[in-house]
């Protein structure tokens, strides 16, 4: 472990020209993304390897960061995905049994820029009230560089609207997550920026998780002849997502079933004609309120996205697959957090239910999508009970 008492000058440029002067946290050189700002208090280590924040400079309202150092045990993934790295006060050492490593020497090593020591309490405020933003950080070096030309490179990256990133992060080949127990359902589940966990909950109920690259088709599913069909979590503008929309509508023409979560519920939505658009700031966090209309139960859920399905909440919804509903919705700003189909069997949630980290308030919704696998295998709808 590396304790640094000196560290290089840095500087947080936002695209609107707002600046921010620290020190620098991780690796020193240069990196651009989107500014976006994540309220968890823990589970720092998965936030960064969430592939969801590809291209994305994270910002944490938490004032200590680093303070458990890095395992080898949470990772979500083979890296980190984050473009950049924010933080106030990062810890000196870490403190836990756990820890095998510290966070900064882990972002050094893996070559991803940040910067501490700023009032990210002022950032994050600037965030909410003018919304995500381009941004950039620049330490070392070419933290030196004449303003003008560092809010040119901020300024001239692509923006997140109109970017496919799901391919950029999924797995290259396909992989199987063999099922706890007594095997009892196969699901194809489509890698569009897939966490760890997930397949791991699935496995816990029996179910051998085949997990596919994004680009697969739907003949690619079919030949594994599947009980049902997953799509993830992922980075990126769900209207550019054309070929996973396309995968997604002949699956429910088949009325294969079908659950997704984040991105899956966006693609899901455009699947049945609705649309999406960017919320200001996006949600991202462990402590984002949702209500489960079927049941008014509220749930405290894991949370990253930037995009949300555009539905009309309490009526149900005519689509090209019969009949659909908004199924949950964030209390915070009544943005739509779940769908529901009733005339095919699928559903979805804007949230991470696998939570990690996070609650498990969430958690019965893989139970539910076991539900569903076995209704249709049956040949019976689920029932009211079954689907609470």
């Amino acid at each position: 472990m590396t304790l640094r008492l000196e560290r290089q000058p840095a500087l947080l440029i936002l695209e609107d020209g707002r600046t921010f002067s620290g020190r620098s946290y991780g690796a020193v050189g240069s990196t651009v993304g989107e500014a976006v700002f994540s309220t968890g208090m823990t589970g720092y280590q998965e936030t960064l390897t969430d592939p969801s924040y590809h291209r994305q400079v994270v910002v944490m309202t938490a004032p200590h960061v680093g303070n458990t150092g890095v395992n080898g045990e949470d990772d979500e993934s083979h890296r980190i995905w984050v473009s950049g790295f924010v933080v106030r006060d990062p810890a000196l050492r870490p403190s836990s049994w756990r820890s095998t490593g510290s966070l900064e020497d882990e972002l050094e090593r893996q070559g991803v820029v940040g910067i501490c020591e700023i009032d990210t309490r002022a950032l994050t405020r600037h965030l909410r009230e003018r919304g995500s933003m381009k941004v950039g950080i620049f330490s070392g070096d070419v933290a030196d560089t004449p303003l003008e030309r560092l809010i040119d490179r901020v300024v001239s990256q692509p923006a997140m609207e109109g970017s496919a990133l799901a391919a950029e992060v999924s797995a290259d080949e396909p992989y199987v997550v063999r099922p706890e127990g007594t095997p009892r359902y196969r699901v194809a589940a489509l890698d569009l920026g897939i966490k760890g966990m997930t397949p791991q909950r699935l496995a816990e109920r029996g179910i051998e998780v085949h997990v596919l690259p994004a680009t697969s088709t739907f003949s690619d599913i079919q030949a594994l002849s599947p009980d049902a069909v997953f799509m993830s979590n992922g980075p990126g503008d769900p209207a550019a997502a054309e070929h996973e929309v396309g995968v997604l509508r002949e699956v429910l023409g088949a009325r294969i079933p079908f659950f997704g979560i984040c991105f899956g519920n966006q693609i899901l939505g455009r699947a049945l004609g609705l649309g999406t658009y960017k919320l200001k700031y996006g949600h991202r966090g462990i402590n984002q309120p949702v209500m489960d209309l079927s049941t008014r139960k509220v749930e405290i859920t894991a949370q990253n996205h930037g995009f949300a399905v555009d539905a009309p909440i309490g009526e149900d919804l005519d689509t090209p697959f019969g009949r659909a509903r908004v199924s949950h919705v964030g209390l915070n700003d009544q943005v739509v957090e779940g769908l529901e189909c009733l005339d095919v069997p699928a559903f979805s949630v804007q949230y991470h239910p696998e939570a990690a980290a996070g609650p498990h308030d969430a958690a019965y919704l893989f139970d539910r999508f076991v539900d569903l696998i076995g209704s249709a295998r049956s040949g019976s709808a689920p029932s009211e009970e079954d689907a609470r």
